[in-house]
């Protein structure tokens, strides 16, 4: 016959998983995390078609963001503490009553504030500019994939490129 089987008693793949996360945690909690340990740029987003796309790009050039709902914008940016705030766009437009604001802190913070579309309209008129109405909405209608490529292409990633390294 053949050799006799020698039975070895590993643990069940489960438990392994299990005691290399916890290993995993326990490196984690000694250091400092990515968001602490990097520049961070916030994403104030106000509906905007493209803002996923706006955050991928920011994060190709390698700089740290995160995306929050306009609603919860001032609090976000207390405690992310940005290098950086963009606005994103949305489908509101700000000659509405009751039309999303960005947080007044945001602008008094002295930080650099990209806004992009509706973004740009809303830091327009919050800093006393002036912002008329068109004559129809440009966000109704979805945008094809390659209008958003052309939207979030190298500006932007100009733009992130100098915050980093500002």
């Amino acid at each position: 016959m053949g050799q006799p089987f020698l039975a070895v008693a590993r643990p069940p793949p489960v438990a392994y998983l299990l005691a290399m996360t916890a290993a995993q945690k326990a490196r984690e909690s000694s250091a400092p995390s990515v968001a602490s340990a990097h520049d961070k740029i916030l994403i104030v987003d106000f509906g905007s078609q493209v803002t996923q796309l706006i955050a991928r790009r920011v994060r190709e050039e390698g700089v740290y963001s995160e995306i929050v709902p306009f609603q919860k914008a001032e609090l976000a940016f207390k405690e992310m503490k940005p290098k950086a705030v963009i606005l994103s766009g949305g489908p509101e437009s700000v000659h509405e009553e009751g039309s999303p604001r960005a947080p007044q802190l945001i602008f008094d913070s002295g930080v650099p504030v990209l806004g992009i579309c509706y973004g740009q309209m809303t830091m327009a008129a919050q800093l006393g500019g002036e912002v008329e109405g068109g004559h129809h909405r440009e966000s109704a209608a979805p945008m094809s994939r390659s209008r958003r490529r052309a939207i979030c292409s190298n500006p932007l990633g100009s733009w992130a490129k100098s915050i980093r390294s500002g």
